[in-house]
């Protein structure tokens, strides 16, 4: 019995570790809201009061406004992983009136490893005595850099 209650405990901490940890980032979305945007009625000031202010807007065209909305969890000391995410995409003409309404969803997140130690290049990959010795007996030949022949030196006073 008296090994029961630090059993117990122990394994509610371990159990609480591992329950998920959520977090929003981003634009809130009611989407009856977001469904009222229409394209050819809404204009700027119309999004504007409707949606409030774009998470960013486009520096490039008619300055599309963009509005992302991302749900994330994580379990323990694990980075976050986006569960499910919107970015909509409101395009505008030149007069500032709704064009069109782009949606996507998480399948546009990129997944990258910035801990990595190597970068991925194009080309063969060589150890680092390949890269080392490599040369060796390659300068100075017939059409290789280096001076040692004459074929690719310097003129002849």
């Amino acid at each position: 019995m008296r090994f029961l209650l630090p059993l117990c405990l122990t394994a509610g901490l371990l159990a609480a570790g591992c329950t998920p940890l959520r977090s929003h980032q981003g634009y809130i979305v009611d989407a009856d809201l977001v469904n009222s945007v229409q394209p050819g009625v809404d204009n700027r000031a119309s999004v504007l009061a409707t949606l409030g202010h774009p998470t960013f807007a486009s520096q490039f065209n008619q300055g599309d406004w963009y509005y992302v909305a991302r749900d994330s969890r994580n379990y323990a000391f694990n980075p976050p992983k986006a569960a499910e995410q919107l970015t909509m995409q409101i395009s505008f003409d030149a007069a500032g009136n709704v064009t069109a309404i782009r949606k996507s969803g998480v399948e546009q997140v990129a997944q990258i490893d910035p801990s990595r130690k190597t970068t991925p290049t194009l080309g063969r990959s060589r150890s680092f005595f390949s890269e080392l010795f490599g040369n060796i007996g390659a300068v100075g030949t017939a059409g290789g850099a280096g001076g040692g022949g004459r074929a690719g030196g310097r003129d002849q006073p």
